[in-house]
């Protein structure tokens, strides 16, 4: 597994979407998911959002599996090394390597900024240096690639040729 985390903005969907197209023309079999998409809902206040997150992801490898997927890549902000393990336990993965992408507060909240249009923008822009000092914080990272002033193609190149995946 490859999980592709970072801060809000940091490009986390971007290189995953295009890591995902450099192995699909390599003929490599994966699956990409962007973790915080099998999330998104408002649930009761009894139930835990990362529960149901990680219960959606358990089921979507379960399908990729029996479909011959072994290599998955993952994009999520791990917040702490907690959260690492669930997602581990959950797609029973035996090898992790973790990229984390990283660009300055100003172009992450500038990114952020442009796409979220609606209503919790302000929230969002606002949480990128607070998400930032988590991530610093909690070092879960094998490796650390700038997305500043990169095209996704070299950034996803470069993550799969450290993670391994590809060779240059």
């Amino acid at each position: 597994m490859l999980i592709i985390t970072g801060t809000m903005g940091a490009g986390k969907t971007t290189v995953l979407a295009e890591a995902s197209d450099i192995l699909a023309l390599r003929h490599i079999t994966h699956a990409a998911i962007d973790l915080d998409a099998l999330g998104l809902a408002h649930l009761p206040s009894a139930a835990s959002d990362d529960g149901v997150t990680y219960r959606n992801l358990q089921s979507v490898c379960r399908n990729y599996a029996s479909h011959g997927v072994k290599r998955l890549l993952l994009a999520r902000a791990m917040e702490d090394r907690a959260e690492l393990e669930l997602c581990r336990s959950v797609v029973s993965a035996t090898n992790t390597v973790i990229c984390r992408l990283i660009a300055s507060i100003e172009t992450m909240q500038r990114r952020v900024k442009m796409r979220e249009l609606g209503v919790s923008q302000r929230d969002y822009v606002a949480r990128v240096p607070k998400l930032n000092v988590i991530l610093d914080r909690a070092r879960l990272e094998d490796f650390t690639i700038t997305s500043e002033n990169r095209s996704p193609t070299d950034i996803a190149v470069e993550t799969l040729v450290k993670a391994g995946w590809i060779s240059n």
